[in-house]
Parts: structure tokens; sequence; C-alpha cells
């Protein structure tokens, strides 16, 4: 489920930058679904297998899509919306998964075999849902490298912007001073948990 959800978010950012007028990432493949083409081996693949495994907090990452924002009509301004199309991703398909949850019928309490196939499937569900909320909420961090620092970088004026890109080569050690205060959790949970009853989950 975090490989496939990682595709679609880096396949959006892909597909954002190619209708903005920027075609290197769809030149050079990763305007695609295929998760070959977005996996990182260390960060998509190793730390998360680590942090299950250990539950030592080890922050994962896919291949960032390039782009060159010379190809844009409004560099600034199409920057922050590539930036902000990967999160946007998340949402869609955890509103998706919520619709599909909502949509499937309940087993009548003495039917043991339906029982038996639709718990695991919301299982599935579920899981994938938070997973997507959870990636879009953290994605959305205003601190570079993270989309949030991308679209906070365009939003703001250029003064602004260029002392939170000053923040990106100490981006990681920001976000794990955030993760083991306890910041990052008190930050995220309240976001996530909204969006969660928003979408009328139990």
């Amino acid at each position: 489920m975090l490989i496939a959800s990682l595709s679609v978010h880096e396949a959006a950012h892909a597909w954002a930058a190619d209708r903005l007028g920027d075609p290197t990432a769809r030149l050079l493949g990763r305007l695609s679904l295929n998760p070959v083409v977005h996996i990182d081996p260390i960060g998509t693949v190793l730390f998360p297998l680590i942090a299950m495994m250990t539950n030592v907090p080890l922050i994962g990452w896919a291949k960032p899509v390039p782009v060159d924002t010379r190809h844009l009509r409004h560099p600034k301004r199409d920057f922050a919306i590539i930036a902000a199309a990967g999160p946007i991703s998340n949402l869609t398909m955890a509103a998706i998964g919520a619709v599909i949850f909502a949509l499937l019928p309940d087993a009548a309490p003495g039917d043991i075999a339906a029982r038996a196939l639709t718990r695991p499937l919301d299982t599935l569900l579920l899981e994938f849902i938070q997973l997507n909320v959870l990636l879009a909420v953290f994605n959305m961090i205003p601190v570079p490298p993270l989309d949030g620092g991308n679209v906070l970088i365009g939003v703001l004026p250029h003064a602004g912007g260029r002392v939170v890109e000053q923040l990106r080569p100490y981006g990681f050690l920001v976000l794990y001073a955030l993760m083991l205060t306890g910041t990052l959790s008190r930050v995220m949970m309240p976001v996530a948990f909204a969006i969660w009853r928003f979408l009328r989950l139990p």
C-alpha cells in the first residue's frame, strides 16, 4: 500500500508539471504509475522495512520528481501547485477509499462466511485510507524538502521564500528534531483526525 500510494503521489507531481508546461518528468518516464520508476531502494524500501521491524523512527522517501522551472509559465506559482499535487493525490485516494468503505454492505450478524470476507477488506481499506491521510498531512509540513515547504516557498514573497529555501539542506534534521521531541505528532495528529472525521470513518 505504501509503494502504491507513493507511486500515485509522485506521478501526480509529474502530471501537474507536464500540464503546467514542464515535460522534464514525462520525458524521463516519471509520468507513470509504475512503482519501479519512483522507488528509491533506500528511502522507499529499506528505511520503511527497518522502521516497521525495529520501531526505529526513520523517515522514508521516494525519488523526487525533477522540475525545470524554466519551462513553467509562472515559475513561482506553478512550482507550488506541482508540490501540492502530491498530497492532493493522497487525499483523493483517501476519499475514494472512504466512499468504497461506505458502500460495502454490512454482513448479517449470523453470516460467518460473509463476516470472514468483509472484515479483512474493511481493515485493508481503513489502513489504506489512514496511510494516505498521514502521507498527505506529513508531506504538507512546511519544511523543505517536503511538499509543504515547496508550497510555502511558492506562496511567500520572494524574500520569505529565500529564507525558507535556506532551510533545505537542514530539512531532514529539522524533521527528526520535530519527531524525536514529539512535536511532529502533536502537529500532525489533530489534522489527521479532523480529516478522518470529515471522511466519516469509524
